[in-house]
């Protein structure tokens, strides 16, 4: 065998062990998901009354029973699947984040180690904050606004619904009776925006700290920071101003968080080569 043959094969052993190692966090990864499919199947009905209920007390607030419609006859069984899906996914991602974790450590410093472990366990954290935030405050305002467009110009008297609900008078014209997968596919849609947009201090953060960015600049392009948020407020939330403030301060909230975040970064990395003695005392990064 040749020196090239064995330098290809002292160089296949390894990447046939990281395969395998692969291997093994993916399947442990999908089996803990699966369980939790499983598991937020069972309770998929309790999770859609707990989404339900922003749009339930705001027609609550105008005297209407809260009936969401199957329009198609799989509708059920499907809004069922995509919250175990998802539901499933958020519960079994601490076993999968660590998988990930297990698996890409081994390749990193320990500097490196220190400072990836932080972004994984701040970004679920910041997601989840910004889904509670949207749940909490922007939604029931949201669906509120939705709600102010029906309209309640018919001849129906007050009265009881089958359901012993309490129904205002004039409320047989057009009122919202929607479907169930159009309404799960808002409510994701309106906490994925928000969570994603909570991820700005995590992203910013981590970038400062690979070199990409660095404080004085993002404080540079702050005003075009604002265009861009007011955009991202019209587009993502409903065309109520009330809602797009609370979406801009939100966001631009976080964008100041960052700036202040990647300048701590920058000081603690200057410090750090100063002592090193690879920046003199009056040298900057």
């Amino acid at each position: 065998m040749t020196q090239a043959e064995d330098e290809l094969e002292d160089s296949s052993a390894p990447l046939i062990e990281h395969l395998a190692e692969l291997r093994t966090r993916l399947i442990r990864s999908a089996i803990a998901f699966i369980i939790a499919v499983f598991i937020c199947f069972y309770f998929a009905g309790e999770i859609f009354d707990f989404l339900k209920q922003p749009v339930c007390d705001a027609m609550a607030e105008r005297m209407q029973s809260c009936n969401l419609q199957m329009i198609r006859l799989q509708d059920g069984f499907f809004v069922q699947i995509r919250i175990a899906m998802l539901a499933g996914f958020a519960l079994a991602f601490p076993v999968i984040g660590f998988q990930l974790w297990r698996f890409v450590a081994p390749g990193l410093y320990r500097s490196e180690r220190s400072a990836f472990l932080p972004f994984m366990v701040s970004s679920p954290a910041m997601f989840l904050l910004g889904a509670a935030f949207c749940y909490y405050i922007v939604i029931p305002l949201a669906y509120d606004f939705f709600l102010g467009f029906q309209d309640f110009g018919g001849s129906v008297p007050a009265g009881e619904t089958a359901d012993g609900d309490q129904v205002a008078a004039g409320s047989g014209s057009v009122v919202f009776q929607g479907s169930i997968s159009e309404y799960l596919s808002l409510t994701i849609t309106f906490v994925m925006a928000f969570g994603i947009c909570f991820q700005l201090p995590v992203l910013l953060t981590l970038l400062g700290k690979a070199g990409l960015v660095s404080a004085a600049g993002l404080a540079a392009v702050r005003k075009y920071a604002v265009v861009a948020i007011l955009v991202l407020a019209g587009i993502v939330t409903p065309p109520d101003i009330f809602t797009q403030v609370i979406l801009f301060v939100a966001v631009y909230g976080l964008y100041e968080i960052s700036i202040f975040l990647v300048a701590r970064v920058e000081r603690k990395r200057t410090a750090r080569l100063r002592a090193e003695g690879i920046l003199d005392e009056d040298e900057e990064f």
